[in-house]
């Protein structure tokens, strides 16, 4: 099925300048990019969008480190968009991600990890919404 999922290169990924790489991983896989920006959040938008994990121990460091420096998120579009974007990052831990993902080629450690990327439906639907406005999406 064709869907939509929010995927963001994070302040790690475009301080080595991986923009582009990751873009083009993405794309190499048949997933086609609808919408794309450069953003700086405050601390009140980092923890509004990591809003999920509030109470967990490392909701503060996460914050810190989405606030240091630029971020790229962007929407991509195709078929079982989300879990082939997953795939292509790898797992949350790069030493634990499989050879080839954008995370055990470029990620530096668990927080550190290049990318993000929504993980259902409802997620990506929330993300999406969170960094982009109708009128910056073209309709499908």
């Amino acid at each position: 099925m064709t869907e939509r999922t929010l995927a963001i290169v994070k302040p790690d990924g475009v301080a080595k300048n991986l923009v582009g790489e990751v873009v083009r991983r993405f794309e190499a896989a048949g997933l086609r990019v609808v919408a794309l920006k450069m953003v700086r959040l405050d601390r009140r938008e980092a923890e509004g969008f990591y809003h999920v994990h509030k109470e967990r121990p490392f909701f503060p460091s996460l914050v810190d480190f989405m606030i240091s420096g630029p971020i790229v998120p962007m929407v991509l579009e195709g078929e079982d968009a989300i879990a082939r974007t997953r795939r292509l990052m790898g797992a949350t831990d790069p030493a634990k991600a499989d050879p080839g993902t954008i995370r055990r080629d470029h990620a530096a450690s668990i927080e550190k990890n290049i990318v993000h990327g929504s993980d259902s439906p409802a997620t990506a639907g929330f993300e999406i919404g969170y960094f982009f406005n109708a009128l910056e999406i073209p309709p499908r």
